[in-house]
C-alpha cells in the first residue's frame, strides 16, 4: 500500500527495466534512508542512468516497484523535496547571460511556485543566500556564470539543487570534468553538507570512486542489471 508517510527517501524493489527489447535492469533493489549517502558505480552502459531515470520518474519499471518518500514517482508531486544535479554536458555555460543568484533562484520558483506572495522576493533571496553559503559561495550572488571556474560552476549547480531545502539529493557524476583539486574540494563540501544536514539522503552515481574515496558512504556496483554491495575496501573508501 502506498503511503507518503514512509520516511525512506528511496526504495527500489526488484525493478526490471529496459529500452526497447533490451533489458538493462534485471531485478534491482536499493534503499536510501534519511542521513545516508549511497554511492553507485559501474561501467558505462551498466544502467546507472536508467536507474536514476526510474527514481526520478522519467521512465517506469516493467516490473517491481519504485518509491520516493513512499510514493510512486509517477504520482509524486512535491519535487521540491528532491534536489538533482545532472551530469555535466558540453554546453558552454560561460556564454549563459545570467548571474549566480538568477540561476539558483530559478529552481526555487520552478519547484516551489507557492512561495508566500507577501515578502516573496525577500524569502527567495534568503533561500538563495543560504544555499550559496552551504556550498561556500557566499557573496557570489551577483557574479555572472561565465566568470566562474568549473569547480565554482559545479557548486552553483549544487546550490541550485539545495535551494528548495530537499530531503533527497541526487548527484549524477558530480566530479565529471573537474580537475583533481576541484574534485577534492567537492568531496569535502559534500562531507560538510552531510554534517550540517544530517537528515539529508544523498544518492550519488559515479564512474570514479577514487575521487570520492574520503566519503563515508554505502557503496554499490551496478553490474549485469543488479546492484551488489561493496565493502569500503573494495571501493577504495575509508570511513571518515
Amino acid at each position: 500500500m502506498e503511503s507518503g508517510s514512509d520516511r525512506t527517501a528511496v526504495r527500489v524493489v526488484n525493478a526490471v527495466c529496459g529500452h526497447g527489447r533490451e533489458t538493462v535492469l534485471t531485478g534491482t533493489d536499493l534503499t536510501v534512508a534519511p542521513g545516508e549517502l549511497a554511492v553507485i558505480t559501474g561501467e558505462n552502459g551498466a544502467g546507472k542512468s536508467t536507474l536514476l531515470q526510474l527514481i526520478l520518474g522519467e521512465i517506469k519499471p516493467a516490473a517491481g516497484e519504485v518509491r520516493i518518500f513512499g510514493i510512486d514517482p509517477a504520482h509524486f508531486r512535491d519535487w521540491g523535496r528532491v534536489g538533482y544535479v545532472p551530469q555535466r554536458t558540453d554546453v558552454p555555460y560561460e556564454r549563459f547571460p545570467a548571474s549566480v543568484h538568477e540561476v539558483v533562484k530559478a529552481n526555487l520558483y520552478a519547484l516551489r511556485p507557492s512561495l508566500p506572495r507577501f515578502g516573496a522576493r525577500a524569502v527567495a533571496s534568503e533561500r538563495v543566500s543560504r544555499a550559496l553559503a552551504a556550498v561556500d559561495l557566499a557573496g557570489f550572488e551577483r557574479r555572472m556564470i561565465g566568470e566562474l571556474s568549473g569547480g565554482q560552476f559545479q557548486r552553483v549547480l549544487l546550490a541550485r539543487a539545495l535551494v528548495c531545502e530537499p530531503g533527497l539529493l541526487v548527484l549524477d557524476e558530480p566530479t565529471s570534468g573537474l580537475d583533481a583539486h576541484a574534485a577534492r574540494s567537492f568531496e569535502e563540501l559534500l562531507s560538510d553538507l552531510r554534517h550540517t544536514r544530517p537528515d539529508l539522503a544523498v544518492l550519488l552515481v559515479t564512474h570514479d570512486l577514487e575521487r570520492l574515496a574520503g566519503l563515508d558512504a554505502t557503496l554499490y556496483r551496478l553490474e549485469s542489471g543488479r546492484l551488489a554491495a561493496l565493502t569500503p575496501e573494495e571501493g577504495g573508501h575509508h570511513h571518515a
